[in-house]
């Protein structure tokens, strides 16, 4: 569904420490930044991206806004969380954890990062 998602960092090199340790412990590779400062992760199913906001306000999260990233089990999740504390991200929500509802069981850990964007790692439960 998307070719790509790009979040607001007002620090690209603490955001892309950050997205390293954590998109590492996913198994993806470190970002690439371009000429431009913007830091890439690109994958074969899409890319996410770091920017300044051309504007030149300050980047901030989006209220009520959440990114997820897949993890192919529970470890991979909690090793995602604990990469992303070490690396200036903030845990937030519940701990790292089953929640269960409409959409079946699911692992599922949650993070803020430099720049206060809420993100988190989900594996389905089978």
């Amino acid at each position: 569904m998307f070719s790509h998602i790009m979040i607001g960092a007002n620090d690209i090199q603490a955001s892309k420490t950050f997205y390293d340790a954590t998109l590492g412990a996913l198994g993806h590779a470190p970002g690439v930044i371009d000429d431009l400062g913007r830091c890439f992760y690109v994958t074969d199913k899409g890319v996410f991206s770091l920017s300044k906001p051309i504007d030149g306000n300050p980047a901030c999260h989006g209220n009520g806004s959440t990114i997820g990233f897949a993890a192919k089990s529970t470890e991979l999740v909690d090793a995602w969380h604990a990469a992303g504390v070490a690396s200036g991200g903030t845990s937030c929500e519940n701990p790292p954890g089953i929640r269960e509802g409409a959409n079946g069981k699911l692992y599922l850990a949650y993070l803020r990062d430099p720049s206060g964007n809420k993100i988190c790692a989900l594996h389905r439960v089978k």
